[in-house]
Formats: structure tokens, sequence, C-alpha cells
């Protein structure tokens, strides 16, 4: 009876930590190969995609923490919100996770005593090139929407959200960097497109004045700029912009001028 028992409680164990565990298999396993290096990446199909339709592309940017060869990890945060039936349903779109290999970057970063260097001119890394070249090849597939393409990441990949917007400013309909930071300086490449900023006030791994930099920056060049701080959040604050219920309606909002 007890062996019973003790079965029947792993058991339920066992259900309700898949329950909790997203299906992360309606993303594709892809890669891109050029000139000998290679982006990993999951991709999401629209719901109910259509051939005869054009869709929006959502491309984002990863932490620090998910890098590696697995082309899984980082879908751990951020892959579910695209999965949420509600928005499948009413805003379909192609959704991009590319992976970084470890020890690598989205954008140019050093790091020094005192803290993060971003220099301002400095050549893009391979991965953010990847991620251009990338795009444009989705593009050109004739299923994206190509004034419809948007960037967001958080923490390592909100860096690389603030250095691709400014680097290939061509590319996107509006931004959404989640507890980032960046060359400030060159806010102004970008100010022609839409950007939604999100910081936990209390963020002991990112500072969170990048992102106050940035919005005042944005601000002063009469961007159409949204900051988002949340008061005694840390790291994490990527839990709080995707329980934002504007950020995907808000994000589709926008088409490229």
């Amino acid at each position: 009876m007890m062996k019973t028992y003790f079965t029947l409680l792993l058991c339920l164990i066992i259900s309700l930590a898949k329950a909790q565990t997203p299906d992360y298999s309606a993303y594709s396993y892809e890669e891109y190969i050029h000139n000998g290096d290679t982006l990993r990446y999951r991709l999401l199909t629209p719901l109910h995609y259509d051939i005869h339709k054009k869709y929006p592309l959502i491309v984002f940017l990863h932490g620090s923490g998910e890098r590696g060869r697995d082309n899984a990890a980082q879908l751990v945060h951020g892959g579910a919100l695209f999965l949420q039936d509600s928005i499948r349903e009413k805003y379909p779109a192609f959704v991009l996770f590319p992976q970084l290999p470890n020890d690598s970057t989205w954008g140019p970063l050093t790091r020094t005593e005192t803290g993060r260097m971003f220099p301002a001119d400095a050549p893009p890394t391979v991965p953010g090139r990847l991620v251009g070249e990338l795009v444009d090849s989705l593009n050109k597939t004739g299923k994206i929407e190509a004034k419809k393409v948007y960037i967001g990441g958080l923490s390592l990949g909100g860096m690389g959200t603030f250095d691709l917007l400014a680097r290939y400013p061509q590319k996107w309909a509006a931004g959404f960097p989640i507890c980032g930071a960046g060359a400030v300086e060159n806010a102004k490449k970008f100010k022609s497109i839409p950007v939604w900023i999100f910081h936990g006030g209390a963020d002991p791994v990112v500072p969170v004045q990048g992102s106050r930099d940035y919005y005042e920056a944005l601000k002063k060049l009469k961007a159409e700029v949204k900051y988002s701080e949340y008061p005694g959040v840390g790291h994490n604050s990527w839990d709080n912009a995707f329980a934002e219920p504007d950020l995907v309606p808000w994000l589709l909002s926008h088409k490229r001028k």
C-alpha cells in the first residue's frame, strides 16, 4: 500500500513538473551559416499560417546565462510569452530566438575594473552581424512583412538590442530593450524608431542608470520612447516586462516608415 502511495505521488510530481514546463516544440530548430560562421536559432511560425500572406517578425536576444550550443536555452525567458494562445491568435507573427555561442556578445562590449564599456564606433560582433544578415535572408523569402520587423532582448540581449537598433536602423519598426545598457551617444542613430525601455530599479547586475540615460537622450531627441522602471525589482525585470498587457499590441502597432 505504501509503495503504491509513493508511486502515485511520484507520478503526480512528474505530471505537475511537465505542466509547468512550456512545450517549445512549436519553435523549429534552425541554423544560419555564412562564410563559415554559424548562428543557431529557433523560429516560431504564425498560428494558422497562410502561404499567401506576409507576417511580422519579432527578434528576441537572450541574456548571458542562455549562451551555448544546445539551441534551446535561449527560449527559457520569453519563449513562453509568444506561445500564449491569446497572443498567437490575435497577433500572428514569426518569432526568432537566436543563440549566442559561449563567451560571445550581441554587440561590442569590454569589461574593465569599473564596469562595462560600449565602444560607440566598434564594428559589429560576429553574432550581431549574423542577426542582421539573417533578418535580410528571411525578408527575401517573401514570408515577412519587411516594414514590421521588431527587436528586443534582456540583459546582454538588451545591450544587443540597443546596439543593433543603432547599427541597423533601417531594419526595425520598433524595439524593446529590457535591463540593458550601451553607447548612449548612438541613440541619435535610431531616434526615428519607437522604443519601449524596461528596467528594475534595484538591478544589481546591470545598473538602471544605463536605461535612464537612454530614455533621457531619446526624449531630448524627440523620439517616440516609453520607459517602465519597476521600483524594488532586481535583474529579472523581464518578468515584469513580459507581464505588461500592452507590450505585444504596442510593438506590432508600429510599422517602419
